[in-house]
């Protein structure tokens, strides 16, 4: 995907940029396959804000992709289409049975390919196998992270997992962040990167385009009156002066919040112990 520049009509436009749908290959997504996406913007079941900085943005149908695709299906790429929940293309396929499915679309995926998911076949873009059958220094995405529970690593636009070693029962995986961690080898993980790769390139130009993805505007704790945040008032342009804090006095930067440690034992080697050795 390349990235399509404006032309400076207005001062908006300049340097505006947006993307190449020169990939896609049909406007309307199958209407079995979406339903009506209600926002919640930032609100709790209580009405409360609990994410500020959302809005409801311009209005859009969930396309159901299947994160999970059985072992066994064997189905060819129809069209590949637009998401926009999301920052990867999807691909429409269809299987032995005449059924439809959504997917992530990986790099280089084009309509006529045949795919398939089961335990073991060929190595190529699109396939979906289980780890233990997957050769070492291979890039994967839709990565399981329990047995048939179904993709939850790389499933962002140009994200992709490599598969560094295996040892007994699991696989050690290279995250974009630099984690190296285990999971199980009969889990299973799509062949290849996710396309889109250019997406985080787009510069947005102009706050409406960032009201129609749904963000409002964000102001400095800084800028605001003491009684509105913590780090508010002083005279002209004064720094924090404490520790950086949330509207509610909770430490914003810094603070530790990883409480799930059961999952620590999986982590062979974190983030910032990959950036350290760099």
């Amino acid at each position: 995907m390349a990235i399509k520049a404006y032309k400076p009509n207005t001062n908006a436009q300049r340097g505006m940029t947006t993307q190449d749908f020169d990939g896609i290959t049909t406007k309307k997504p199958l209407k079995s396959l979406t339903v009506i996406k209600k926002g919640s913007v930032g609100r709790n079941n209580q009405g409360r804000i609990t994410t500020r900085h959302r809005s409801a943005g311009a209005r859009k149908y969930y396309r159901m992709v299947n994160f999970s695709l059985p072992a066994g299906t064997s189905a060819k790429v129809e069209h590949i289409e637009y998401d926009p929940n999301r920052s990867a293309r999807i691909a429409r396929i269809v299987d032995e049975q005449g059924n439809y499915h959504y997917i992530l679309a990986a790099k280089g995926m084009k309509p006529g390919r045949k795919i398939v998911a089961a335990e073991e076949g060929a190595i190529t873009v699109g396939n979906r196998l289980q780890l233990k059958n997957i050769p070492n220094g291979t890039v994967l995405h839709a990565v399981e992270l329990q047995p048939g529970k179904g993709a939850q690593l790389a499933r962002s636009a140009g994200t992709g997992v490599q598969l560094v070693a295996k040892e007994g029962d699991w696989a050690q995986l290279r995250l974009p962040s630099g984690e190296v961690r285990l999971v199980h080898v009969d889990c299973m993980a799509s062949i290849g990167a996710i396309g889109n790769e250019q997406h985080q390139n787009i510069q947005w130009g102009k706050a409406g385009r960032t009201r129609h993805r749904g963000i409002r505007p964000t102001v400095h704790g800084k800028a605001m009156n003491p009684a509105d945040h913590p780090m508010g008032g002083g005279e002209g342009k004064t720094g924090p002066g404490r520790i950086p804090r949330t509207p509610w006095g909770q430490v914003a930067i810094g603070l530790k919040t990883r409480k799930r440690k059961t999952t620590s034992k999986f982590i062979v080697r974190t983030r910032h112990q990959a950036k350290r050795r760099k």
